[in-house]
């Protein structure tokens, strides 16, 4: 892959990601696997809604299902997805840096 097909592929996983409510099962998921019950009491949202989020995140590759019995647990399916998330959070929380031109930036050599 060239860099141009790679980064239209990063781009197209951060629309995936780009869903709240899909970065929650994800997190939910990154912590144990579930059924979709269990998705559903965890979230409050619909079971359809839960449904078809995880048919997104299966059809991305970031969520895994298996079957046992009646029963299917979902997963997620690459690590890296979890390390993803949660670089974003501790971004997320970081202290903000001061606007340009402030003092603070003006005495840092860049």
């Amino acid at each position: 892959m060239q860099d141009g097909e790679d980064l239209t592929a990063v781009a197209q996983l951060f629309k995936v990601l780009g869903n709240e409510s899909r970065l929650q099962l994800l997190r939910l998921l990154g912590a144990e696997s579930r059924t979709v019950g269990a998705l559903v009491e965890a979230t409050g949202m619909s079971q359809s809604l839960v449904s078809q989020h995880l048919r997104t995140l299966r059809q991305a590759g970031l969520a895994s299902a298996v079957r046992r019995g009646k029963e299917v647990t979902y997963s997620v399916a690459d690590s890296h997805v979890t390390h993803v998330i949660g670089d974003a959070l501790a971004h997320v929380h970081e202290p903000k840096p001061a606007p340009a031109g402030t003092e603070s930036e003006e005495h840092h050599e860049h």
